[in-house]
């Protein structure tokens, strides 16, 4: 499936601020089953975007904007190619990185609620056999519903709302993989839902052996398919945010969010 995603983060503020350094993960990733064919960051005001890695191979741009301002754009368009079926990440982990996506986070921490939750649903045969049966519990036992959880909001809380969006989801799969010994790691990216509200999307990377990463989706009780793009990936989303920055001022800071794709 060709796709073309337009990303469009609007910034306002309700006094001028200056000196605002951001930083945006919103190149897809190029790997197995999914090619970045184009990708066009602009801002206004207009600066010098420039480019690195982090340390989980995203990719990640920032700039500055050092003059004063009260508005801050940025836009990118994406064209992207993926395929019908998601082949696994067979990528090789050292056992320290493994570790890495075996520990609590803030946002996926090994409370008490999730341990009982984890504890309340049978460890299956195999790894994958295991996230598999999560994913089908979290999904029937959880509510999509906008706006009952924020972007701070951690696993154990939504858990206990019974209710949140594809982050707290996919952060309370995390936690519960992790707490029965299966390294499982943050998806950041897109969902083609076949022209219906677009909107960024997560779901959840599991270290299944001999197979490598497999990716399931929570929210929607599937596994990854071709109307998925992978952007970033991370220990949580406190790895992976689309947008991040800081400013010099003491403005209110408001954004808006516009997500569009197309299949071509």
């Amino acid at each position: 499936m060709r796709l073309q995603i337009e990303h469009t983060t609007t910034f306002t503020y309700d006094q001028p601020i200056s000196e605002a350094y951001t930083e945006m993960r919103l190149k897809p990733l190029d790997m197995d089953g999914q090619r970045c064919l184009t990708f066009q960051l602009t801002t206004e005001p207009q600066d010098l975007v420039q480019q690195y890695a982090d340390h989980f191979g995203n990719d990640v741009r920032h700039f500055d904007v050092v003059q004063p301002h009260q508005k801050l754009m940025v836009s990118a368009v994406s064209e992207v190619l993926t395929v019908d079926t998601y082949s696994a990440d067979s990528s090789i982990l050292s056992p320290l990185d493994a570790f890495n996506y075996l520990t609590p986070t803030d946002y996926a921490p090994h409370s008490p609620d999730l341990a009982g939750f984890s504890a309340s649903h049978k460890i299956a045969d195999s790894p994958l056999e295991s996230a598999m049966a999560l994913m089908h519990t979290i999904h029937e036992n959880l509510v999509y519903e906008k706006g009952a959880t924020d972007v701070t909001t951690t696993a154990d809380k939504a858990l206990s709302l019974g209710r949140g969006v594809c982050q707290d989801f996919s952060h309370i799969m995390l936690a519960v993989c992790r707490l029965q010994n299966i390294p499982a790691r943050y998806v950041s990216g897109y969902l083609y839902n076949n022209g219906h509200t677009a909107a960024s999307h997560a779901w959840v990377d599991v270290l299944v052996p001999g197979r490598g990463w497999v990716s399931l989706d929570p929210t929607h009780n599937t596994e990854q398919t071709e109307q998925y793009v992978r952007v970033a990936v991370g220990r949580d989303y406190a790895d992976v945010p689309p947008t991040r920055g800081i400013f010099k001022g003491n403005a209110k800071e408001k954004m808006d969010v516009s997500v569009s794709i197309k299949v071509y």
